[in-house]
């Protein structure tokens, strides 16, 4: 299979996500623009397909009233605390949700940036480009971060 196709799959994928991508494409001989643009693009078509999932597994979920008496618990003081200051959580909470995902860390990057907006009730488009903002920040460090750190681990292998 094509390395870019395999990097876009890793892109796509919750762990890896393009901080995985874009190094293994890298690697494979792609040149780091396609690898990030390519990357880029396949871990942002996520974020729309996850909030539908989301809606539709916690709809249907909701019908059990374990899940519901633990969400309703989860979310109660969160959203509560929301409420009070809805303006500021909207626009600060949209700041921080892409700073975020920006960190180029395992566990910070689109799958979880659209979990804690589903979770905090962030209005959707603001969160998408909030989510996406966060991913191309990433997106760039890690593709001008990967070339010098496979040249520094061909060196130790060597």
């Amino acid at each position: 299979m094509d390395p870019l196709l395999w990097a876009m799959l890793l892109s796509l994928l919750p762990i890896s996500e393009l901080r995985g991508g874009i190094p293994y494409a890298i690697a494979s001989g792609i040149d780091p623009m396609s690898a990030f643009v390519f990357c880029f693009l396949a871990n942002i078509l996520i974020i729309i397909p996850l909030f539908l999932f989301l809606d539709f597994i916690h709809e249907n979920l909701l019908r059990l009233k374990v899940y519901k008496k633990g969400f309703d618990f989860y979310t109660k003081n969160i959203r509560k605390r929301k409420e009070r200051v809805e303006k500021a959580y909207q626009t600060y909470g949209i700041i921080a949700l892409s700073i975020f995902v920006a960190l180029p860390l395992p566990f910070t990057g689109a799958w979880t940036g659209t979990v804690i907006a589903w979770l905090l009730n962030l209005k959707r488009t603001k969160s998408f480009f909030a989510i996406s903002l966060g991913v191309l920040i990433a997106g760039i460090i890690v593709t001008l971060i990967t070339p010098r750190a496979l040249s520094i681990l061909s060196f130790l292998i060597q």
